[in-house]
């Protein structure tokens, strides 16, 4: 049976032979020449492995141990989820642990272009509830829809369907800031003062939208599939291919400003939706980078070639952030946890224990526009 010595608020093996077992499955680390265990590993032996846990002569169940630590900050989705990992075979160490590090996964490139508008002016009429204008100029908005796939002319995908565009908020401001768009019954400032009392976070919504508008992509609303906005990579377009076929969007965007705080399970339920439909899910945190700092739960051993990896055979290459699906996140505390795990040359796996306590994992990678000051993640569900 394994042992386990709870002494001075701290765990260790307690005999040499619990030791050389636990150094074996990577459990433990050395301490002035002890075997010193986590709460996690020493909650984990007693739960998983039988192991017995004494203190002063007597034995610690389950709760006894757990009593001590459960005012810890998400304490039991740190356990469930290191347990999750471990019962899947893999190596997970505290993100405190020394380790070899590996080389970095690169940021992925995304694709830059630019967008080249027309000389003419137009003028529409913006309705304030709806936070939507309507062109009337027949041929000039089906010029800006059929050419720069700006507007919804005619009906969704049945523009001979009707003689008008209909500009959302967001095309309606690029298009005046771009001095194409002359609104007739609204200036400026009102259009984003009535904006933000629809959403109070248009103008980081509309930072994200233009910063992909002017690199050449197309962005029209998510509201399908979910999420904040859908993307079509440069030279997409509204008109049926040559097989008459539609473009489809492959990437959405949902924004995460950094002061907004978004329930576990809704930000996974996006995730969700995305990859039903098969689109890749981008998160977008608009502004400057800060220098909050996250602390880490965890690194992680993964498997090269099929094989499981150990810190004997390879490097840790993720690192995991804990959450419950009943806990909020911040976009501050998101970002700060990707830059930390950067930092360290590991990706972020954010693994969310939810009400039954099973787990699931999402990898983050980061992605690179040339020229934004923005940060944007791809989110993958992934199966270790």
């Amino acid at each position: 049976m394994l042992k386990i010595l709870l002494s001075s608020g701290k765990f260790f093996a307690a005999d040499q032979s619990t030791a050389d077992i636990l150094k074996n499955g990577y459990i433990g680390t050395d301490e002035d020449g002890k075997l010193r265990l986590s709460p996690e590993e020493a909650l984990y032996l007693v739960d998983m492995r039988n192991a017995e846990c004494t203190s002063g002569g007597k034995a610690m169940t389950f709760n006894a141990i757990a009593s001590r630590f459960w005012k810890g900050r998400k304490f039991i989705a740190r356990y469930f989820t290191y347990k999750d990992w471990r019962e899947r075979g893999l190596i997970i160490k505290d993100a405190e642990t020394k380790f070899q590090r590996a080389e970095l996964t690169p940021a992925k490139e995304y694709p830059s272009s630019s967008i080249s508008l027309p000389g003419y002016r137009v003028r529409g009429l913006f309705f304030k509830d709806d936070l939507i204008t309507i062109i009337d100029d027949n041929a000039k908005g089906r010029d800006l829809y059929e050419k720069f796939w700006l507007g919804q002319f005619g009906a969704y995908k049945a523009a001979d369907r009707g003689q008008l565009n209909k500009l959302d908020i967001y095309e309606t401001l690029f298009l005046l800031d771009k001095r194409v768009l002359i609104i007739e019954n609204a200036k400026r400032p009102e259009l984003i003062r009535h904006a933000i009392l629809m959403r109070k976070d248009f103008q980081k919504m509309y930072d994200v939208y233009r910063d992909w508008r002017e690199k050449g992509y197309v962005i029209k609303t998510g509201f399908k599939f979910g999420t904040h906005f859908r993307v079509y990579f440069p030279g997409a377009s509204p008109v049926r291919d040559t097989k008459g076929e539609w473009i489809h969007s492959k990437h959405v965007i949902q924004v995460f400003p950094k002061d907004s705080r978004l329930l576990t399970s809704e930000w996974a339920r996006a995730i969700r939706v995305a990859h039903s439909v098969r689109k890749t899910f981008i998160l977008a945190v608009p502004g400057s980078r800060d220098d909050k700092r996250v602390r880490l739960d965890y690194i992680l051993y993964h498997r090269q070639s099929g094989t499981p990896e150990n810190p004997d055979t390879g490097h840790p290459r993720s690192a995991m952030l804990s959450l419950s699906e009943d806990e909020y996140i911040g976009g501050r505390e998101f970002a700060g946890a990707i830059r930390e795990a950067r930092a360290r040359r590991l990706e972020l796996i954010i693994a969310i224990a939810d009400r039954e306590t099973s787990v699931t994992y999402y990898r983050v990678r980061q992605i690179r526009i040339p020229g934004s000051r923005h940060e944007y993640y791809e989110i993958d569900w992934m199966q270790p």
